[in-house]
């Protein structure tokens, strides 16, 4: 499968900042033609390159106060390699977290899927009863809402799908985590979140949204929730959204069949 993903971020830039973007596909690919610029005022930026957990890679730029734009870029050919983990990263991906409290949900896992012992039935069931559960409706969340809210609100958008289906799963016991992605097929198109599960000894792609074919996802940044994968961080100084767009096509859109376990990749 041949996947293009590109994206463009402005900033208004008010006090010099420290900004940290992850948009460029995880070190799991070899992508061709790949690009990534950062420019404040028409004047290049030099950005470096730091790789995070799991193949997250990140680019680093400091700004001057100004108009800020970033771009990048990158054709992705074929599929990379298979995500794998290590028992610390099971350990880690099975407790609670900022945006995925998973010790509060556990009353709530226990009682709807009480009688659910195959992993894979446990991760069908979970994915339906989220996206059933919930109305995607795009702003009705905050970037503090974390899974219990969202699951009191009963809607969000796909991070809040992504943090209950995580919340859920590590409640009873399956390891799970956030994953960033660039999503050939939807729409409106935007960065797109889902989660992982590991099931039968890999790491399958949970997406309660059915937004867009698993198959067709390219990996960017891989975490315990949206702390670890979101795609902006300011990490100093004052920077504002202006304008943010997103493209990723595929040569093939196929169906997506929720019963199936498929694996990012």
């Amino acid at each position: 499968m041949q996947r293009n993903v590109a994206s463009r971020i402005v900033l208004d830039v008010s006090e010099e900042a420290d900004l940290v973007f992850a948009v460029a596909v995880s070190g799991h690919y070899a992508p061709n033609h790949e690009t990534f610029s950062a420019s404040v005022d028409g004047a290049p930026l030099r950005e470096r390159e730091v790789f995070d957990a799991h193949g997250t890679r990140l680019h680093r730029v400091t700004s001057a106060p100004g108009r800020l734009v970033v771009e990048y870029s990158a054709h992705v050919p074929g599929t990379g390699d298979t995500a794998i983990a290590r028992e610390a990263d099971l350990l880690t991906y099975t407790r609670p977290s900022r945006y995925a409290e998973s010790d509060a949900l556990a009353p709530t896992a226990r009682a709807e899927f009480r009688g659910i012992h195959d992993p894979a039935d446990l991760l069908t069931a979970v994915s339906s009863w989220v996206g059933t559960h919930l109305s995607y409706v795009p702003g009705s969340s905050l970037p503090t809402d974390g899974a219990m809210r969202t699951l009191l609100a009963r809607q969000g958008v796909c991070r809040d799908y992504a943090h209950l289906c995580v919340a859920l799963l590590r409640s009873l016991g399956v390891p799970a985590r956030v994953v960033a992605v660039y999503a050939p097929g939807l729409s409106p198109m935007d960065f797109h979140a889902v989660a992982e599960a590991w099931i039968d000894d890999a790491w399958r792609a949970v997406d309660a949204t059915a937004l867009a074919p698993r198959s067709t996802l390219v990996r960017i940044a891989t975490g315990r929730d949206a702390a670890d994968t979101a795609f902006l961080t300011v990490a100093s100084g004052r920077a504002d959204l202006v304008d943010l767009a997103v493209t990723a096509t595929a040569d093939s859109l196929p169906a997506d069949d929720i019963d199936e376990l498929v694996s990012i990749a």
